[in-house]
């Protein structure tokens, strides 16, 4: 038997494999890239860092919210002179290195005044925005998984407090309590009661209808542990958001309310009364008036910047 090789590249003197194709080596414009190149990496820990970290305006809030309670927690850290004594030689000194706010007409230290109020119109506006939470967030809860009359009798309540301005509804209160920055704070957290529980009321709807809740009910579980466990958690985050919101509102409420006289008597240095103080001296020293006002203002916008802020990072659940 004769056998061929032709068809045989194992043995000599058949066809020879044909050699693989290869690619050709990426150029660039400043020649031949090298083999073993590396490969091109995303942003390393800092730059990711760096682009998570909140806008510039975010931050410049923060830092102004966090030196206002440093200063609430620490003033005499801060505050060079005495918020209640003066010297009466010193009366109406303008801005200065010395005195960074000027005094007032009894020669006290305006700057001091403000640093060391901060501690009283911040303690109303946590008390405020506490109540208000916590009040209406319990209305709001009730009226949403509960239903029936108990629904209807909170939100005919809350539908009539929120035809009320909630100014006019804190002056109203805190004329029936009597003056005190204590009452100043829980005249401003009723005010803001009706808007915690109408928003705290529609997430209960919202999670009271859910699949997962729905679940728990056809494995058994009582309507307490499924409200405890699925409802209030799933419910709450709403009114968080609201709450960074209101904080603004609050001090802005609770500097009203102390402007009117409603707050602690003299020689107390709540910053509504620092502003109501130099309204009568506006044409010889503006600053008694301006720069508190200026201090008020920068916090509540501050605060109203970080709820924006939160509001927009979580999704926009208070809308």
């Amino acid at each position: 038997m004769v056998t061929t090789t032709e068809n045989r590249p194992d043995v000599a003197g058949g066809p020879a494999e044909a050699p693989a194709a290869t690619a050709p080596a990426p150029t660039t414009a400043a020649g031949p890239a090298p083999v073993n190149a590396p490969t091109p990496r995303g942003p390393g820990a800092a730059a990711r860092f760096l682009l998570h970290l909140p806008p510039f305006g975010v931050l410049l809030s923060i830092a102004l919210v966090t030196a206002a309670i440093v200063a609430a927690f620490v003033p005499d850290a801060i505050a060079p002179y005495s918020p209640i004594e003066g010297e009466i030689l010193d009366k109406l000194l303008p801005p200065d290195a010395t005195h960074l706010f000027g005094t007032d007409h009894l020669g006290r230290d305006v700057f001091s005044r403000v640093v060391h109020g901060s501690a009283l119109s911040l303690q109303a506006t946590a008390i405020a925005v506490g109540l208000a939470l916590g009040v209406g967030s319990l209305l709001g809860l009730l009226a949403g998984f509960v239903g029936g009359l108990v629904d209807t009798i909170i939100m005919r309540v809350v539908d009539v407090l929120l035809a009320i301005p909630s100014l006019l509804l804190s002056l109203a209160v805190v004329a029936s309590l009597g003056f005190g920055i204590r009452n100043v704070a829980i005249a401003v957290g009723i005010g803001s009661v009706a808007s915690f529980a109408r928003v705290t009321r529609a997430e209960a709807l919202r999670v009271r209808g859910s699949d997962y809740v729905e679940a728990a009910r056809i494995l058994g579980a009582n309507k307490t542990t499924t409200v405890l466990r699925h409802g209030v958690p799933n419910s709450i985050g709403p009114a968080i958001v609201l709450a960074a919101l209101e904080l603004g509102y609050a001090v802005l409420a609770v500097s009203a309310l102390s402007y009117l006289g409603y707050g602690e008597p003299p020689p107390a240095p709540e910053w509504g009364k620092i502003v109501a103080e130099g309204r009568n001296y506006l044409p010889a020293a503006w600053w008694i008036t301006a720069l508190p006002s200026a201090v008020i203002a920068a916090v509540v916008l501050s605060m109203n910047r970080i709820s924006r802020w939160l509001d927009t990072v979580l999704g926009g659940a208070a809308r």
